[in-house]
């Protein structure tokens, strides 16, 4: 069974109306209905006569795709995509040629990293971890900064970094990029998943044929880099528009920056504080995690005002060990999933097998969230994956095993960007799952608590042990 269109309540049927040329922005909190503004939105501007034409509704996670195709018949003039498939299809239409990808950029950043390191030991940034560099070249390609000039003498300060790197240290890792690019040369590729944004702005600045769309709307516009808004910016005619939603204390996909560092040209930011998806208490205890210290930073956050009727206190669930907290997962799930929609997030994959296992011991429907599914239904059952596989979804039900303190945040997150940073991290991807909640919302540890979660005395959840 499909999914129906929720109607837009209150001032969200405003959105729908936006200006029809130029670029707008719409700020929301969790449950807001920024999606079911965004394909409200985009079926208004495919479908409206004399300033409406086709329209690409866009956004980052491809299983969201899926998901937004679902909810309701979409007019032909409506194209539902991920960025990387807009972008892969502009530049294939652009060169006439195949679009290869490089998958392999990890291994070849490593491969430079240990080559710069034989030639600067002495340098302390150089014997930062892999992960460091992978998300240093992220936020360099992603916001068009790839020139050595540029990058080494660059004021543009980086949110969530306590202390910007120097320029020597700059200079060191300016030449792992360089290194990588050329072993990316050498080995047949042009592109990787972060370059092909400014590739695809370069093409749109100098193509003089007619656009393909006239309207682009972007939903969870917040995990975009400025170099992909940027192009899709480009990508419209001067009578067309781009409405961006977006919500920044859900920013998971690389370091957090603001709308205002997209290059659009906005006039009035829209704001939407109301929750109309989480229970009060689920509301509450998100709301809990957003105020602490390490989630504060200068990124535009919309502070919630309202949220949807009253449930339960959210459950903290004590386990003996780190299986049973699986086994206690599966165990509710199951119990949950016969008349409604549970969800069990984890924030890796790592034990996405083991768990599997115990869910098929059941007789409910049981389906992995990934980046290939196929269909969405609204049917009954039990959904599985990570924090980000969950992102722009919502379920009646979710649990959260291993939020320990030792596993949240992740060991290998601290390593790269310091325990602070790593908390202002992962407490945005465990906002996320926590808000995917619409009523129940269980957590499981079986060692100290992650200190992501307000203390106990905050009254926010009930604690209780087996």
């Amino acid at each position: 069974m499909g999914l129906s269109l929720p109607e837009p309540r209150g001032h969200q049927r405003d959105v729908v109306f936006l200006n029809e040329r130029g670029h707008c922005v719409v700020l929301g909190t969790a449950g807001s209905g920024k999606t079911t503004m965004a394909v409200h939105r985009a079926h208004y501007l495919a479908t409206v006569p004399g300033i409406g034409g086709r329209t690409l509704l866009v956004t980052f996670n491809k299983a969201l795709v899926t998901y937004l195709r679902g909810m309701g018949t979409a007019p032909p003039n409506l194209q539902i995509e991920t960025y990387h498939t807009f972008a892969r299809g502009y530049l294939a239409h652009r060169t006439k040629a195949p679009v290869r990808i490089c998958k392999s950029k990890k291994q070849m950043v490593e491969r430079a990293l240990v080559e710069a390191r034989q030639r600067h030991h002495s340098r302390a940034v150089i014997h930062r971890p892999l992960d460091f560099f992978l998300d240093e070249l992220h936020w360099m390609v992603g916001h068009g900064i790839v020139d050595q000039q540029t990058y080494v003498e660059s004021r543009t300060r980086r949110v969530g970094r306590g202390r910007p790197l120097q320029q020597p240290d700059r200079e060191v890792v300016f030449e792992v990029y360089q290194r990588y690019v050329q072993l990316r040369a050498e080995a047949g590729y042009a592109y990787d998943f972060d370059n092909m944004a400014s590739t695809v702005l370069a093409a749109l600045e100098v193509d003089p044929t007619k656009r393909l769309y006239r309207h682009v709307v972007v939903d969870e516009g917040q995990d975009f880099t400025p170099e992909m808004i940027r192009s899709l910016a480009a990508a419209i005619p001067d009578d067309g528009s781009l409405t961006f939603f977006g919500d920044y204390a859900q920013q998971i996909y690389g370091s957090r920056m603001s709308w205002r560092s997209l290059g659009l040209h906005v006039s009035n930011v829209v704001e939407f504080a109301h929750n109309y998806r989480n229970s009060r208490q689920v509301a509450q205890l998100a709301q809990g995690i957003s105020d602490m210290p390490h989630f504060k930073d200068d990124v535009d956050l919309v502070q919630p005002t309202g949220s949807a009727a009253d449930g339960p206190k959210p459950t903290i669930l004590e386990t003996a060990s780190t299986d049973e907290q699986l086994v206690q997962a599966a165990r509710n799930a199951l119990a949950l999933g016969a008349d409604r929609q549970v969800a069990i997030l984890m924030r890796t994959r790592d034990h996405e097998g083991k768990l599997r296992s115990l869910l098929d011991r059941g007789r409910v429907s049981v389906r992995r969230l990934h980046r290939d599914l196929a269909c969405w239904t609204d049917e009954p059952g039990v959904f599985y994956g990570t924090y980000s596989a969950a992102k722009g979804f919502e379920f009646d039900s979710v649990i959260l095993p291993f939020c320990d303190a030792d596993e949240l945040p992740k060991p290998s997150e601290v390593e790269a960007h310091g325990l602070e940073e790593a908390k202002a991290r992962e407490a945005r991807q465990l906002y996320v799952a926590i808000t995917r909640a619409r009523t129940d919302l269980i957590v499981l540890h079986s060692s100290k608590l992650t200190d992501l979660l307000p203390h106990e005395m905050s009254d926010l959840y009930v604690r209780v042990g087996l």
